[in-house]
């Protein structure tokens, strides 16, 4: 005589089947990108993630566009004004003919090369 598999499993708490081993995040690791320093780290390698931090940042830090005086005559047209917004104008090069350059700021060899030249440089 062959039994019922109702009978076989009544009186069990679950019944039948798993009850809780499913249902979390941890029977598959973690959510998003948990442990891909640590047990799903082959999972990071075949993404191409670098694991770690790398570098450092200077929290006062910024970057000053510049600019040597010596582009200034390419860039310039025929009535020899330019204004450069944002811009620090340095001293390498040569200046070979009057200009008024107007820019938000001026090293000290590139103010006299600029003025010797006969041209003025003004701080915006």
């Amino acid at each position: 005589m062959v039994r019922e598999h109702t009978k076989e499993k009544r009186g069990h708490r679950t019944y039948h089947g798993k009850h809780k081993n499913q249902r979390g995040g941890g029977s598959r690791g973690g959510r998003g990108n948990a442990g891909t320093c640590k047990h799903h780290w082959v999972r990071s390698i075949i993404r191409g993630e670098a694991m770690g931090k790398h570098g450092f940042v200077r929290p006062n830090s910024f970057d000053i566009n510049t600019i040597n005086v010596g582009v200034l005559d390419e860039m310039v047209g025929p009535e020899g004004r330019i204004e450069l917004h944002g811009m620090k104008v340095l001293g390498k090069g040569k200046v070979t003919r009057r200009l008024t350059v107007a820019a938000a700021a001026f090293s000290a060899s590139a103010k006299s090369k600029i003025e010797a030249a006969g041209g003025e440089a003004v701080i915006l």
